[in-house]
């Protein structure tokens, strides 16, 4: 299964940037000029602004960034009527605590306040076994961060393999559930939920969704993301 494979991503793929000022300026670049096909679905009403905030799964990782997860979500919200503007500032290697460290200074980059972030990251630290108390930690700064900005929040969840043990295993899967309840986040519980057994979804690491799969992952989960959209204005 896929979720058994995970520990063995760290031999095969490097996930360890760490996520630099410039490396947020550039990736802000690089997505932007991605987004010139779903601009192209014409939609009316007023332009709503979403950030994904994450690693390699959103980076585009082997797919690129304009068949990544973000931009796949953007054209599907335009396809259904709303004016969405997403920016990818993820960065492949992305930790938790990288992201906390630089969250402040990738929202102020932005010219406009977005009206909704989307919250992918976990999956390196679990890679690294890093604790889940201080993945925890480093949650808790980024939401507390973009409460204090009225910022609302999708938390994208990840899910631990049985092979870090039973104990690791249930204080990871807790995070995101807790963090949601407790800041007032919207959860997708897991979001590779419809495609984790399918390995034809997956590239050769095992890990990062085939365009394919990022369809799927998209189909799955853009209702929940129009809802965790505030109303317009």
């Amino acid at each position: 299964m896929v979720l058994r494979s995970l520990s063995m991503l760290v031999a095969i793929v490097s996930l360890s940037a760490c996520g630099s000022e410039a490396e947020t300026l550039d990736r802000t670049a690089e997505s932007e000029a991605a987004t010139s096909a779903a601009e192209s679905i014409e939609v009316a009403g007023p332009e709503r602004h979403i950030f994904a905030f994450g690693d390699s799964l959103f980076a585009g990782y082997g797919v690129g960034l304009e068949n990544s997860y973000p931009a796949d979500l953007e054209r599907a919200l335009r396809e259904r009527g709303i004016n969405a503007q997403m920016v990818n500032a993820a960065i492949s290697g992305e930790t938790s605590g990288a992201g906390a460290k630089r969250l402040a200074f990738a929202l102020d980059a932005q010219k406009t306040k977005p009206d909704l972030v989307l919250l992918e990251l976990g999956g390196n630290d679990m890679l690294r076994g890093i604790s889940p108390d201080e993945t925890r930690s480093n949650f808790e700064d980024m939401l507390v961060e973009l409460q204090g900005r009225d910022i609302p929040v999708v938390l994208m969840g990840m899910r631990s393999p049985p092979n870090y043990g039973p104990e690791f295993q249930q204080q990871f899967d807790a995070l995101y559930p807790e963090l949601a309840q407790k800041y007032d986040a919207a959860l997708i519980p897991f979001w590779l939920e419809t495609i984790y057994q399918d390995p034809a979804l997956f590239q050769d690491d095992r890990i990062h969704p085939t365009e394919k799969g990022i369809d799927r992952l998209v189909d799955a989960t853009v209702e929940q993301i129009e809802k965790a959209l505030p109303p317009a204005g």
